[in-house]
């Protein structure tokens, strides 16, 4: 093309050429279109060329201070071995410095890491500005580690999340759990997750607000959204959410109805507990015998709409038969009180003879009506002496352990383990709080230390259960578990050995704390 720079249209006239096309506004040569695109070409060239910088953007402020006290020395030398690598913290990697500190080449540095972050957590100190990144990138990968990593990252960790996209899960983590208030933009605009958030820190603080604040919006949330929703409201659950709970009973969601009845359910002095307590009334009752008293069952024979209101299923999800499946679900939303005032107490209920066959329907309701209702005489007396429970005691015992005081809890379970080993004691170990008393720990290790001498197990048997160990066995445990790793076969003694060098390097990063 050999025109002169005069000849040649301007920018803003080739995109109108370009727009109404050459045959309205024709250029000249035997090929207008052809023409078009070469000057189009030389005017982007010349553009490009004559661009000059644009403005530079303004200095970002600086991240907040924080004044809480520093890591000591010792505990942030320990955090950096406990952080994954940066480039596999995505993948859920091991820590570098898995070989640092003597014992660590064989501790359960993963297993550490969370114990590491609540107590550094709870003792009030902030991460030193170099290990935020890695600690985001570690919290990233595993969501059990986020609300202690985003307490201990602090102004910063949420200043460098509103930088980093991958962070971003920081910014829905509040810094400050202890405090809450309605936020009425973020529930109106704000993620599914800032909204829980923000719901469930507010039912801690303010109960009422947060179901006032949940009802404003209630008619116009998803299905899925209200059921999650309205789990936030098992905390601190008072008759004074009973209206809107009550409500929620016609919901167009079969699972926000089944979840509003159960949530009634553990309200003793609700309108559908004494609803669910006259069909007891009608199910269950006491008659004399030749042979003494008796709990004479008759499940109902159909579930009418009212019944189906409050929770109870037309057909069993579970397969059961539906007269025996329609029992269970009376029996657990019945105030336990119906039994004490009309047949005595727990014990004598549980000691009469029952007709038809009808015993382990009644059980598995009152199971679960203890465990609604945290009634720890009825938790008692449906666990039994631990050294007569079954041998598989299934995940109603663990729940009933949970509704008993943790001393209790951990007597018990000792007890059972004493009795039956440890094959089934995976559920009641993870009941018992952390760290465990010392007659539970001996228990476990004595029972660990049979298993080893009995030649037909194996230490992968029990993984399980040694993860529940790494966190809850105590520091003292570990001069017992080198002695039996010294009399164990390989396999046995490994595991005794990591046992060991866990506990140990757990009770060194608590002195490093301070704790």
């Amino acid at each position: 093309m050999n025109q002169s720079p005069s000849a040649i249209l301007s920018w803003p006239e080739l995109v109108t050429t370009a727009l109404l096309g050459t045959d309205r506004r024709p250029l000249p040569g035997p090929d207008a279109a052809a023409t078009l695109l070469a000057q189009a070409a030389l005017r982007a060239v010349e553009r490009r060329a004559g661009l000059c910088p644009g403005p530079a953007a303004p200095r970002p402020p600086l991240a907040p201070e924080d004044h809480r006290e520093p890591l000591p020395d010792g505990a942030r030398r320990r955090l950096a071995m406990l952080l994954p690598d940066r480039g596999s913290a995505a993948s859920g990697g091991v820590a570098s410095g898995g070989a640092v500190g003597g014992a660590g080449n064989l501790a359960n540095i993963n297993e550490l890491l969370p114990q590491w972050l609540a107590a550094a957590h709870r003792q009030g100190y902030r991460v030193p500005a170099d290990l935020v990144p890695p600690l985001l990138d570690a919290a990233r990968a595993r969501s059990e580690l986020r609300a202690d990593a985003v307490a201990l990252a602090g102004p910063l960790g949420h200043w460098l999340a509103e930088r980093n996209p991958d962070w971003r899960y920081a910014l829905r983590t509040p810094l400050d759990s202890d405090s809450a208030e309605a936020d009425p933009v973020l529930w109106a605009e704000g993620l599914f997750a800032e909204r829980v958030t923000q719901l469930t820190r507010l039912r801690r603080q303010d109960p009422d607000a947060a179901r006032e604040l949940l009802r404003a919006t209630w008619s116009a949330e998803r299905a899925e959204d209200r059921l999650l929703f309205l789990d936030a409201l098992q905390e601190r659950l008072s008759l004074a959410d009973e209206p809107f709970l009550e409500s929620a009973l016609n919901d167009r969601s079969k699972n926000v109805r089944l979840t509003a009845a159960e949530l009634l359910s553990t309200l003793p002095g609700s309108a559908l507990a004494q609803r669910m307590a006259q069909r007891a009334r009608a199910a269950v009752r006491l008659v004399g015998t030749a042979d003494g008293p008796r709990l004479s069952v008759h499940p109902p024979t159909g579930c009418d709409a009212a019944a189906q209101r409050d929770g109870i299923a037309a057909t069993s999800p579970t397969g059961r038969a539906e007269r025996a499946f329609w029992l269970g679900e009376i029996i657990a939303a019945t105030p336990l009180e119906l039994w004490a005032t009309d047949f005595g107490p727990p014990d004598a209920v549980l000691a009469l003879p029952v007709s038809d066959n009808w015993r382990s329907e009644l059980r598995e309701g009152w199971t679960r009506a203890a465990t609604r209702q945290n009634d720890a005489g009825w938790a008692r007396a449906l666990l039994g002496a631990p050294d007569a429970a079954a041998e598989t005691p299934g995940a109603g015992a663990a729940k009933l352990l949970t509704v008993l005081p943790p001393d209790e809890r951990a007597e018990w379970t000792a007890g059972f383990v004493d009795t039956h080993g440890l094959v089934w004691a995976f559920q009641l170990l993870v009941a018992c709080p952390a760290p465990w008393t010392a007659p539970l720990g001996d228990a476990v290790l004595r029972a660990l230390a049979g298993a080893a001498r009995s030649g037909g197990s194996y230490p992968w048997n029990y993984n399980g259960v040694l993860g529940v160990a790494e966190r809850a066995l105590a520091p003292h445990a570990a001069p017992e578990l080198d002695r039996l790793a010294a009399d164990a076969d390989s396999a046995w003694a490994e595991m005794f050995t990591r046992l060991a060098a866990t506990l140990r390097l757990r009770a060194t990063m608590f002195e490093e704390l301070g704790r």
